[in-house]
Parts: C-alpha cells; sequence; structure tokens
C-alpha cells in the first residue's frame, strides 16, 4: 500500500491506495497540488492512472506541509498550482526530477503573474514547466506554451486560457516521464526575478495623485471576484466595485 495524503481546512487525511496494476512502469510519485480545483484533480487522476505509486497532498493557503510528505523519497516530484514552498530536504528524494507547472510564461516568475502581465498590458503570456529550485520560480526550464493576450482580456478571462494551456502542457510532459523518456530541454530563460507578495499587495493601491490611465491599468489587472482595487483616505477604506456586482 502506498500511504496518500490530502489536506483539508488544515488537516491531513490519509487513505491507502493499492499499486496500479495497470501502469506500463515501476516509477513512485509525488504530487502536491491545490485543493478543491478541478484541473488538479483531473492532473491528480492522470498521474494515478500512469504511474505505478502515487501519494498526494492536496492544499490550501496557509496549510502546513505533513510531515509525511517530508519523509516521502521516490522517483519525480510534481508540483500543480501547490500552495507550498518545497523544502530542499525533499526536493533532493526525488531521484529522477521535482517539477513544477507555473501558471505563467518566464516573464512573469513568482506571485501575481497574470496581474502584472494585464497590467503591463503584455500581448503574450503562456504557462511554462520546469525543475523546480530552492528559490521560487528560478529551476531550469522544461517547456513553454504561448498564447496571446488580447485587449479585451480581464483577469478571469486571462485565468481561464492559462488554465487551458497548464492542464495541456501537464499532459504533454507528464506523458513523457510515464513513458520513460527524457524530459525536454528549453532555451529559455526566467526575464527577471520573481514577483514578491509585498509588490503584488501594491497593485492593489490607488492613490489621488495616480492618472486616470495609471487606475484603469490597476483595475484591469486586480478586479476578479472579491479581489479589488482600494483607496484609503484618513483611515478610511473604499474598495472599487465593477459594474457586475452593483
Amino acid at each position: 500500500m502506498e500511504l496518500s495524503l490530502a489536506l483539508s481546512g488544515g488537516q491531513a487525511e490519509a487513505e491507502g491506495q493499492i499499486k496500479n496494476p495497470m501502469s506500463n512502469n515501476n516509477f513512485s510519485l509525488l504530487f502536491l497540488g491545490k485543493a478543491d480545483d478541478a484541473d488538479c484533480a483531473r492532473a491528480l487522476e492522470f498521474c494515478q492512472k500512469n504511474f505505478a505509486r502515487v501519494t498526494f497532498c492536496l492544499g490550501k493557503w496557509g496549510d502546513p506541509l505533513p510531515d509525511e510528505i517530508r519523509k516521502w523519497e521516490g522517483d519525480y516530484i510534481v508540483s500543480y498550482l501547490s500552495r507550498w514552498v518545497i523544502p530542499e530536504e525533499l526536493l533532493s528524494c526525488a531521484k529522477k526530477a521535482a517539477i513544477n507547472f507555473h501558471p505563467a510564461s518566464p516573464d512573469y516568475p513568482g506571485i501575481g503573474c497574470n496581474n502584472f502581465a494585464l497590467y503591463e498590458d503584455a500581448k503574450e503570456y503562456g504557462v511554462t514547466c520546469h525543475h523546480m529550485a530552492t528559490k521560487v520560480d528560478t529551476g531550469r526550464i522544461i517547456a513553454v506554451k504561448r498564447f496571446p493576450v488580447y485587449p479585451e482580456d480581464d483577469v478571469a478571462a486571462l485565468l481561464k486560457r492559462t488554465y487551458e494551456n497548464q492542464i495541456a502542457l501537464f499532459f504533454e510532459i507528464v506523458q513523457l516521464m510515464a513513458d520513460g523518456k527524457e524530459l525536454p530541454v528549453s532555451s529559455e530563460k526566467w526575464m527577471r526575478p520573481p514577483f514578491t507578495r509585498k509588490q503584488f499587495n501594491e497593485l492593489f493601491v490607488i492613490r489621488p495623485d495616480m492618472s486616470r490611465d495609471e487606475i484603469a491599468h490597476r483595475i484591469r489587472a486586480v478586479s476578479y471576484q472579491h479581489w479589488q482595487p482600494y483607496i484609503e483616505i484618513e483611515g478610511y477604506r473604499f474598495e472599487y466595485k465593477p459594474d457586475s456586482q452593483i
């Protein structure tokens, strides 16, 4: 039996999984992903069907990485929309590769990548598969899938196109792993240091001295569901409310 873990609400829930008798390989894989996400569930199911032994952990922001996962050893680690920064000790336990699927092109490493692409009026965006290093979004790039950004795109539209391309790239790369083939080597490089949480949070701030164009750029870049830009005046915070929420 292979121990598998799924996180929900910060609590680890364990269940046993039998070795996949239909697998054409004997590889073991650790899958780290986002809880309650349809694409992540599809990616995990693909791994379970194509690898002999799969351990998985699905979590949300703030969930701790379980000690059982930290002790894992095997062939591959796959991070797909994972909420954890994988510790170096765990990365070193992957005998063949530890890879991540980043929801952005190499132009936008770090957090809030699609938001910064919209803010900068990027004409092209993408998704990236790369080897994981101790510093987030700095490892050697395996493959990139690019697609256009349209003038009418907002956060929701760009995210939808991003996730469609990300799951497609996932199937391509992970199938190579399941078949025992070498991973591609891309000539692309990360184009800048990863965006930080501080930079991302700053993008939400509207100030009275900003131009109309700057404000419009920030609204386009961050307005999404309950995440909205805001302005603070004399200690009072006022949030932007899009027409769809009025």
